[in-house]
């Protein structure tokens, strides 16, 4: 009898598992920031960048999603559009290292088991959490003391998704994150022997393309949010 009950407990759980879609997926792209140094264009990526992400289709229009993305970033006055920047002469180089969780949510009905649903925009709403390199203490220019810092963000993204062949799907993608945080370049009001202009956030951008692999039985979706 026991060991009845706990076949149908197996049974049942891996019916629940199996009886929605998962996809997990790889990005390469770019990325780039807006800050202090360099250009201010919001999408204009210049260094090669990429993610891998796990995702639960809850249901056609509801995607629970988490990504974990490595993010190098530049700046350089000498591309900037302004006399002032290009003047200045600074650049810079960091990295990003982020964890997104949170929902993907399709403008229209997604599933790659059906013949008519298989491509839709959507939009990314989720907490994003990273690490970057700081200054720690910058007491002379030729004294600065590097360390690690960990921050969050305010992040926004649309994008557009369609099936490829099979169980493989793809989808072009653009993110934007909004920091809490002016020194993403090493520069920020208490860098000494630095003219900078205004004390504006920074922001850090991922724009790219995914290949995605789809596996699970076809939905028996839930009907959720």
């Amino acid at each position: 009898m026991k060991k009845k009950i706990l076949f149908f407990v197996f049974v049942s759980f891996t019916s629940i598992f199996l009886g929605q879609l998962h996809e997990i997926g790889l990005s390469l792209g770019g990325s780039n920031y807006v800050g202090d140094i360099g250009r201010t264009n919001y999408i204009y990526p210049n260094k090669l960048a990429g993610a891998a992400f796990y995702k639960y289709n809850w249901n056609p229009r509801i995607a629970l999603r988490a990504t974990f993305s490595y993010l190098p970033f530049s700046g350089d006055d000498l591309d900037a559009d302004t006399d002032f920047r290009k003047d200045r002469g600074y650049s810079f180089s960091n990295t990003i290292n982020e964890l997104a969780v949170g929902l993907e949510y399709n403008f229209y009905e997604y599933d790659l088991s059906s013949e008519d649903k298989t491509w839709t925009p959507y939009i990314l709403l989720e907490l994003v959490g990273f690490n970057y390199k700081n200054v720690k203490s910058h007491d002379t220019p030729s004294q600065i003391v590097y360390g690690n810092k960990t921050s969050y963000a305010i992040p926004f993204g649309i994008g557009y998704k369609s099936k490829l062949y099979g169980t493989l799907a793809f989808s072009i993608e653009a993110k934007f994150r909004y920091t809490f945080e002016d020194d993403l370049d090493f520069v920020s009001n208490n860098t000494p022997n630095v003219i900078i202009e205004g004390t504006a956030n920074d922001w850090y951008m991922f724009t790219g393309f995914s290949l995605i692999y789809t596996f699970g039985r076809p939905a028996c979706y839930t009907d959720g949010l």
